[in-house]
């Protein structure tokens, strides 16, 4: 052992050594690639995969380092490509998500005023979630965005109707055909009800104090996080009102907080240009310091 830990300092000092500039840009950039990927993995099932991956390969390396197994080093190195190539399947929903939001990254959404449409649409969902919330009946609401909601939309019964708070009240009234699962709207239009909703596995509602948050909310942040939709629940057992986008959930909202933040997300103030705009669109979940780009 103390051979093992003299050779792994002698290397340490040799590579220190031979280290330039050019290294240093080297090491940065893999260090940049393996935060993207942590950013990406953040806070979903992938993570606790991951960390059993890593958690692998550091035994496997400790033990492989003993010239007393031979057998089980030549067991190693014969599948270890294989290993290497299952890594994509695994990983695949991340690797997807990933695409996407590169992909999204160089399409901008016109900033200014709202149009009249879109103002009808947001202002039906809250004045209907406000009013399912009083009543008590539960409801997820889906807003589309950039993002194709399609395989969603197939799950469900298509509508096609134009976006009113009578039609959402009778859609989620209890023990209607159609109450059970998520509205998508796109636009001004409600396309369709009943639609299934992926559900979350990063493990953030098992995290809150309370408990009174079901299926409705783990699909709720299930469609933000494979998806830039935003999504307005209701919930059933408190009638708290939350707001769900990439992730993160926004709770406990009154009408003009509502509506300020559905706002928001279609009326961006100040467009963002440069590597801030590039990095909040690659990793929607990640908080920047304040200050202009450069």
């Amino acid at each position: 052992m103390e051979e093992i830990i003299r050779n792994l300092i002698d290397n340490l000092v040799f590579i220190l050594g031979r280290l330039n500039w050019l290294s240093l840009m080297d090491l940065l950039l893999v260090t940049l690639v393996f935060f993207a990927i942590l950013l990406l993995l953040r806070e979903t099932q992938a993570m606790v995969l991951l960390r059993g991956v890593l958690l692998l390969v550091v035994l496997v390396g400790l033990l492989t380092s003993f010239d007393v197994l031979p057998a089980f080093s030549w067991l190693v190195r014969t599948t270890l490509p294989a290993l290497l190539l299952s890594i994509p399947v695994i990983f695949a929903p991340e690797l997807r998500r990933a695409l996407e939001r590169l992909g999204r990254a160089g399409t901008f959404q016109p900033g200014g005023k709202i149009s009249s449409d879109i103002q009808n649409t947001l202002s039906a969902v809250v004045q209907s979630a406000l009013r399912l919330s009083d009543r008590g009946h539960g409801a997820l609401i889906v807003l589309q965005r950039l993002d194709s909601l399609d395989e969603y939309i197939n799950t469900g019964v298509r509508l096609d109707a134009r976006v009113t708070t009578d039609l959402l009240l009778q859609i989620f009234y209890p023990n209607t055909p159609l109450h059970d699962g998520a509205v998508i709207i796109s636009g001004s239009r409600l396309v369709a009800a009943s639609c299934v909703m992926p559900l979350s596995a990063s493990g953030v509602l098992t995290r809150l104090p309370e408990r009174q948050m079901g299926l409705r909310h783990r699909a709720a942040l299930g469609i933000s996080e494979v998806s830039d939709a935003i999504a307005v629940v209701v919930s059933e057992e408190t009638g708290a009102i939350s707001v769900v986008h990439a992730g993160r959930m926004i709770r406990r909202l009154d009408a003009e907080r509502l509506e300020n933040i559905l706002g928001a997300f279609y009326r961006p103030a100040v467009r963002e240009q440069g590597l801030k705009a590039l990095l909040k669109r690659l990793f929607p979940g990640l908080t920047l310091p304040p200050g202009g780009n450069r």
